[in-house]
């Protein structure tokens, strides 16, 4: 069968198979937890071993090991993401849903991922940038929400409130995340109770925002 212009009609790229997409979802999980178990470097047989897939399916999936990394981070962002709009609409109270997203979060060792965006990582690839929109729509929609309840003090911006995600997260040098992981739920909320509104005390310097965080410090 031929369009009207004669030439006949683009086919579709087949769609994967369901044990295709199935293998890609493990390693992508495999690759995540290995990541923030043992940094970006990890072998990728090891990385295939823990996703109980071949090499030959891990390499036909990611051939260059920056096309895994940034699909771990596609997901964790899309993971945390799915996090901030879940809890906006599931708590009514504007705070409890800041608080919810923040444990979120922080379960997702985002700190811990951060050192794979250094060097020569493309954070402007367009499949990220749109991402990393979704994710901080989603989250200043949460403080936005909060401020105007009056629930979050009006000095703090998003960019506060990931950076903090960001580095309460991060294992500290020589410290393992499962050794470092008790702790973290402890540090946040001692930083939540510092957020909410009235504010105990003045804080120095401006509200950081997204744009800061996007010039020079790690993203979300």
């Amino acid at each position: 069968m031929t369009s009207d212009t004669g030439t006949a009609p683009a086919r579709r790229a087949p769609r994967p198979r369901a044990d295709a997409l199935r293998n890609r979802e493990r390693i992508v999980t495999a690759a995540r937890e290995m990541f923030v178990e043992f940094g970006a470097q990890v072998p990728y047989d090891e990385i295939a071993r823990r996703a109980g897939v071949g090499n030959a399916t891990l390499y036909r999936n990611f051939p260059e090991r920056d096309d895994l990394v940034r699909e771990v981070v596609l997901s964790l962002l899309a993971r945390v993401t799915e996090l901030a709009e879940r809890a906006a609409g599931e708590e009514d109270d504007t705070f409890a849903a800041l608080r919810r997203f923040v444990h979120g979060a922080a379960d997702e060792r985002v700190g811990a991922l951060c050192p794979m965006l250094d060097g020569g990582f493309d954070r402007d690839h367009p499949d990220l940038v749109a991402e990393r929109e979704r994710l901080e729509g989603a989250v200043q929609g949460l403080v936005d929400r909060a401020q105007r309840a009056g629930r979050l003090r009006a000095d703090v911006g998003v960019g506060d409130l990931m950076v903090a995600v960001s580095q309460l997260t991060r294992p500290l040098p020589g410290t393992a995340c499962s050794a470092f992981a008790p702790f973290v739920r402890r540090h946040l909320q001692v930083f939540l109770d510092g957020l909410e509104a009235p504010a105990r005390s003045e804080l120095s310097g401006a509200a950081v925002t997204l744009e800061d965080l996007r010039r020079d410090s790690c993203p979300s």
